[in-house]
């Protein structure tokens, strides 16, 4: 957008739930969750929106105070990244899960599809209004990609995953297409599993992240990480499924790159798109100095010029004490500001 600064900054979704909102001692014990976990709410149903308002206006005004660019409503309405959205749609079967295996090889349970998927209301989209009236800044909202929702459910429906795929991308059109009318500046698809699942990302991710964003009137930006740090320790220095996101219809690719220490010629592979680089190490934490978060920007820029760039941390911060949170996203902006020579 024209009235952002060169190198914006970005939180990648979610933001630190306040203790008095969400159980997050249960919350980190076990991986994100897939299916409906009520019971990690610590308010009663009656008056769960409204504590979810008063924690995403406490989530803006973190971000606002920390100078980010690019904001988001912190995901304080979802319990993970995809579960909110894979379980509102119709074709699940909510009373009888399924079953899959995580990316970290653990079997999880799952949204089981036993029907048509399809959308049968606005998700995310309602909240919208609300979230504009708390701030004047752009807003990116997070979505899960079609291809990671296919890997985390239980096909017992469709003829094969590849068309499960496309039946969540129409879903995710609708969603879409919701957003940006509502006003949305970037709405960004959460597709981890292109990495953890290469082979067969290769066979039908990008026509399904494709059909996803079919149609947007906004910016688009497509998420690909190796999980939260807080559950995965050990990460490769290099993605196995990235160079063929360049052929993808988003704007813009977000990669973690702190935390792996990702080496950063891989971006050279994706010469159309803007990239948001991670900057802050989500499984440290310790508060990253704005030096250090100054030399992982320059490292970056020595491969993309800075019009290209959007500085972010690796992947969401929901599974941070809050005051860690706020500490990195102020060394977030303050290390930009160094390398701009603000």
């Amino acid at each position: 957008m024209s009235d952002l600064p060169l190198l914006p900054t970005s939180l990648v979704g979610s933001y630190a739930q306040p203790d008095w909102l969400i159980d997050k001692e249960r919350l980190g014990q076990r991986l994100p969750p897939r299916v409906v976990l009520n019971e990690l709410w610590r308010v009663a149903g009656d008056y769960l929106e409204e504590a979810q308002n008063d924690a995403t206006r406490i989530a803006l005004g973190d971000q606002h105070a920390a100078g980010v660019d690019i904001v988001t409503d912190g995901e304080m309405r979802r319990e993970s990244y995809s579960n909110r959205f894979a379980n509102a749609l119709a074709g699940i079967d909510l009373d009888n899960p399924g079953e899959a295996i995580d990316r970290t090889g653990k079997a999880v349970p799952v949204p089981r599809v036993t029907g048509p998927i399809s959308r049968q209301s606005p998700v995310e989209a309602p909240y919208i209004e609300f979230l504009k009236s708390q701030t004047a800044r752009p807003i990116k909202i997070t979505l899960p990609g079609p291809f990671t929702m296919t890997q985390q459910a239980q096909n017992d429906f469709y003829a094969d995953d590849a068309e499960l795929a496309m039946a969540y991308a129409e879903a995710v059109n609708e969603e879409l297409k919701d957003l940006f009318a509502a006003g949305v500046d970037y709405v960004q698809l959460d597709e981890p599993y292109v990495q953890a699942r290469p082979e067969a990302a290769r066979e039908y991710a990008v026509p399904a992240i494709d059909r996803a964003l079919e149609g947007a009137s906004g910016k688009t930006v497509l998420h690909v990480c190796f999980g939260y740090g807080k559950h995965v320790a050990d990460k490769p220095p290099g993605y196995a499924f990235l160079d063929e996101l360049n052929e993808s219809a988003t704007d813009e690719i977000s990669i973690e790159c702190a935390q792996p220490r990702l080496n950063m010629e891989i971006v050279e592979g994706l010469p159309d798109k803007t990239v948001h680089v991670g900057v802050i190490d989500l499984r440290d934490t310790a508060v990253e100095t704005p030096e250090i978060v100054a030399e992982r920007i320059e490292a970056a820029l020595k491969y993309l010029p800075s019009d290209r760039v959007v500085v972010a941390p690796d992947c969401g911060m929901k599974y941070l004490d809050r005051d860690v949170a706020f500490g990195k996203l102020c060394a977030m902006v303050q290390g930009r500001d160094l390398v701009m020579g603000a």
